[in-house]
């Protein structure tokens, strides 16, 4: 008797990478020897691709799809086999979200996490949407009211490639727009329903995390899964009093949500641990940025 599988609808899909998989419900009496998926760009993919095994066993097998074209439809399929013959699953489709620039012309990648549609990297634009420069400085700004500041993730402008910008909570919130059109900062409220909907903020931290130490402090991140194709990137942040903290060891998101008149909520995502952290931050300190679409 053959193997019986079903094919996993992905939840998560970026404009490059996608979570997708398959559920092997029975071995159908037989020694297990293979279950995956096919996926291609047309229907029928058992036919029109190579397959991609997943395991061996009877259970869910989740992966990451790497390389797919953004805005573009896929046809997946899911397979499992035995010494009885192969068994597929049903046909599913999806389509990759388009790519998009921020306000310096930068190409950024989207992911689709349940309803909502976050920026996929760190952003590092110095510019608003009107084309006004964001100012920087070098000097403790503990004392300024409402600076309106970016800088360079540990003060090195190679940095800025991999994890972005750090940005006071009044350049954030500026009337002229950090985010592109089309986009905005996220509330404290989007946040939550971020954590949601991968579990629970106890949880929800190994999901958001890029896989592995590339980018987070070794031997920590073990927990990291990137599930949710986010791939959070450790920035640090910067206090107000000058110079820079965290750097690979922690990731902080600002809200635009305000938790008293000096300071704004942010998410914390640790090196050393599974759960996203919701805590305030002073004003004036540079955090990270991931807008989420309208």
């Amino acid at each position: 008797m053959m193997a019986l599988g079903e094919t996993f609808f992905p939840g998560f899909i970026a404009s490059k990478t996608a979570t997708i998989g398959c559920r092997v419900t029975s071995d159908g009496g037989e020694t297990m020897l293979a279950c995956g998926i096919f996926i291609g760009e047309s229907t029928n993919p058992d036919i029109n691709s190579t397959p991609l095994k997943m395991g061996s066993d009877t259970g869910l097998f989740l992966g990451h799809i790497t390389g797919l074209t953004p805005n573009t439809k896929y046809y997946v399929k899911a397979y499992a086999s035995n010494a009885g013959g192969q068994a597929l699953g049903s046909e599913i489709n999806f389509t990759t979200p388009p790519t998009f620039t921020d306000n310096d012309g930068n190409d950024c990648e989207a992911v689709m996490i349940g309803d909502q549609t976050w920026m996929a990297k760190n952003l590092a634009s110095i510019h608003y949407r009107n084309g006004d420069p964001i100012g920087t400085t070098t000097s403790d700004i503990s004392s300024e009211n409402s600076p309106v500041y970016y800088w360079y993730a540990n003060g090195d402008y190679a940095t800025s490639v991999t994890y972005g910008l750090l940005y006071t909570w009044y350049a954030v919130t500026d009337s002229r727009n950090i985010c592109p059109t089309g986009w905005h900062l996220p509330s404290d409220q989007e946040w939550t329903t971020l954590e949601n909907n991968l579990g629970g903020y106890l949880f929800a931290g190994s999901s958001l995390k890029e896989y592995g130490t590339n980018h987070w402090l070794a031997p920590y991140n073990a927990d990291a899964s990137d599930i949710s194709c986010f791939t959070a990137l450790p920035a640090g942040y910067r206090p107000a009093a000058g110079g820079f903290a965290l750097l690979r060891n922690e990731a902080h998101f600002w809200s635009g949500t305000e938790s008293e008149t000096t300071r704004a909520y942010e998410r914390l995502l640790s090196a050393s641990s599974y759960s996203v952290t919701r805590q305030s931050a002073a004003k004036n300190s540079g955090l990270s940025v991931r807008c989420i679409k309208d």
